[in-house]
């Protein structure tokens, strides 16, 4: 008797080994019936392109991409979602039959889905916090002003590439209603009601990135990062009375619009979740 080899998928990052996508899709793939085989990718910081084909080559089905590589998939891709051509970034390969590449980004419907449905906290109207302004910052911008948002401050040392964010995205938020602005972390003055750290500050171990001043009582302050990493920022929130939330359910929930991409099968994501909290 033969059994077919399962399907095979991946994560490509720099680092990655602290990824918990393996275990997010195998148990979307047991919850699902789907017959498939996860794995983590470390990738040379130089050798993104090569990785990508090597594992296409391998027969890779599709692919999650983590940090540093999100702004380089767009160009490998053969066709492109519009949150990609928005974003300028993708961390999603669905490996075509005939050889071609599709590249989306999941990442912001995931952080969406999780402060609105998980966290329970309403977008429509808010005022957000984006902190940082590279690959995860491109990818939520776009689905953040979908959701209703009505003033977004994206805080970047760099404030070139936070202005750079704010053109690419001024036509939507125009047609959106809502109103972009770029500033330095450290001249802002205002509080806000979401405040979202999307810099690798907390995987690197680096200090909280904005002052005190930018929460109030109340905010949710959400760390893209999940577990030990993002304990330093969580703590910091918690201490001047927001409330603190990690990406672990970020996480989760563009898993499961990937998984959705390659399979054709939505899976349960909210259980997945619990479970994984309860775990925890």
């Amino acid at each position: 008797m033969t059994t077919t080899p399962a399907d095979l998928y991946c994560v490509m990052g720099n680092p990655v080994a602290h990824s918990r996508s393996p275990a997010i899709h195998a148990r979307f793939a047991e919850l699902t019936g789907q017959h498939i085989r996860y794995e983590r990718r470390l990738i040379p910081l130089d050798g993104f392109a090569e990785g990508v084909r090597a594992f296409a080559a391998e027969g890779g089905r599709g692919c999650n991409v983590t940090v540093p590589f999100k702004f380089e998939v767009p160009a490998l891709a053969s066709q492109c979602s519009e949150r990609v051509h928005l974003a300028g970034a993708a961390n999603t390969l669905v490996f075509q039959p005939d050889g071609s590449i599709h590249a989306d980004n999941t990442d912001g419907l995931g952080l969406v889905a999780d402060i609105t449905r998980n966290a329970g906290v309403s977008l429509q109207g808010a005022r957000v916090l984006l902190v940082g302004a590279g690959g995860a910052a491109a990818g939520v911008l776009g689905p953040l002003l979908h959701a209703g948002a009505q003033h977004i401050t994206i805080a970047n040392r760099t404030v070139a590439k936070a202005q750079a964010l704010v053109a690419s995205h001024s036509a939507l938020a125009s047609l959106q209603k809502a109103e972009l602005k770029a500033f330095a972390p450290q001249v802002l003055e205002a509080n806000f009601d979401v405040i979202i750290n999307a810099t690798a500050s907390s995987l690197v171990g680096a200090d909280v990135p904005v002052p005190a001043c930018v929460l109030r009582p109340g905010s949710l302050a959400y760390d893209m990062m999940y577990g030990p990493a993002a304990q330093g920022f969580l703590d910091w929130a918690q201490r001047h009375g927001a409330v603190p939330r990690d990406g672990l359910g970020m996480l989760v929930e563009q898993a499961a619009e990937a998984f959705a991409l390659w399979r054709g099968v939505r899976p349960p994501s909210a259980q997945v979740l619990h479970e994984m909290q309860q775990a925890a």
